[in-house]
């Protein structure tokens, strides 16, 4: 199987304006912020001068400028008797939080822990997809059938719930932290989709399918979105390469009999799309059906550089 490339292009509210060194610079709205990002190993292409003119800057060194604003993360520590922290710098014009719209949905960005914004602008073309395979399979059923039952795990800031949901499905949103929970619901209502059928649920991934197959529960999509490492809100302890399998597996058995679509994203570096092809393979064996695998990118707005930002695999009946 040939890996396809999902790629994000400039939009009104959202540009990768360069990468490079370690590090991209993207504007969000009118705001452009620059933070680190491990892929981008090769030297940048914008002068130094379009970088320095960035709204936000996610530094790990010490947060000393005045007229800054620092936005700090969770995990802080001593160096020679005084704090180093890795923390946003943001000029004082930019705000707690503003909205932007992506892929035909509203998001709230806000800088915050661990460099992250609030939206992961390489899932577009999922979330495409997505609205693609619920609509085409509502259209080949016809009217007055059963609803579409979706299970998001990791769900984060709800990027995948409200494309499934805005195409008609009935969404479970899954996620182990409260606050990204309520972001995501304030995602929800922005969009206009506070309305649709989302079950908003704080618990740990493997937990939770645990109790779903003992409730009988089926899903027709099944979308998860896993970290290398995680916690859930209880303290369980997620590692990848020790848990996703387990995951996989447990969820096979809250599949429908005729499912319709399973969607594996992954940001662990050093892992192949092929690793996300072989696994479903195994998952869908009995399905039929068929499975793209690929990475998800983004598109420089002038020089048209891919920059790497994930894996996919996707099986479609």
């Amino acid at each position: 199987m040939n890996p396809k490339i999902l790629i994000t292009k400039s939009v009104a509210d959202y540009a990768l304006i360069d990468s490079g060194a370690g590090e991209k610079l993207e504007r969000f709205g009118v705001f452009t912020l620059a933070r680190p990002d491990p892929q981008a190993l090769w030297t940048k292409s914008a002068p130094i001068e379009v970088w320095q003119k960035a709204q936000g800057v996610f530094a790990h060194e010490m947060a000393k400028n005045e007229g800054i604003k620092e936005a700090k993360s969770k995990d802080e520590k001593s160096k020679g008797g005084r704090q180093e922290k890795s923390a946003w710098k943001l000029k004082v014009n930019v705000p707690d939080k503003w909205q932007i719209i992506l892929g035909g949905l509203k998001f709230w960005i806000k800088p915050s822990a661990f460099k992250h914004v609030g939206v992961f602008p390489e899932q577009v073309g999922n979330w495409d997809w997505l609205r693609n395979v619920i609509m085409d399979h509502k259209k080949n059923v016809g009217a007055g059938s059963e609803k579409i039952s979706v299970l998001n795990l990791f769900g984060y800031t709800g990027g995948a719930t409200l494309a499934a949901a805005q195409a008609g499905a009935d969404v479970c949103h899954v996620d182990g932290s409260k606050s990204a929970i309520s972001w995501a619901k304030d995602n929800a209502d922005i969009s206009g989709l506070s309305d649709k059928k989302i079950r908003w649920i704080l618990d740990d991934a493997i937990v939770f399918v645990k109790r779903e197959i003992k409730r009988g529960k089926k899903y027709d999509g099944i979308i998860m979105d896993p970290p290398a490492f995680g916690r859930g809100p209880n303290g369980e302890v997620w590692k990848i390469e020790e848990s996703l399998l387990q995951l996989v597996e447990l969820c096979k058995q809250i599949m429908a009999p005729k499912p319709l679509f399973f969607l594996i994203n992954g940001y662990a570096a050093g892992y192949s799309a092929i690793a996300l092809e072989n696994i479903l393979k195994n998952l869908t064996a009995d399905w039929g059906g068929s499975i793209e695998v690929g990475e998800l990118t983004i598109e420089e707005e002038k020089t048209g550089r891919l920059l790497p930002a994930g894996i996919f695999g996707r099986w479609h009946n």
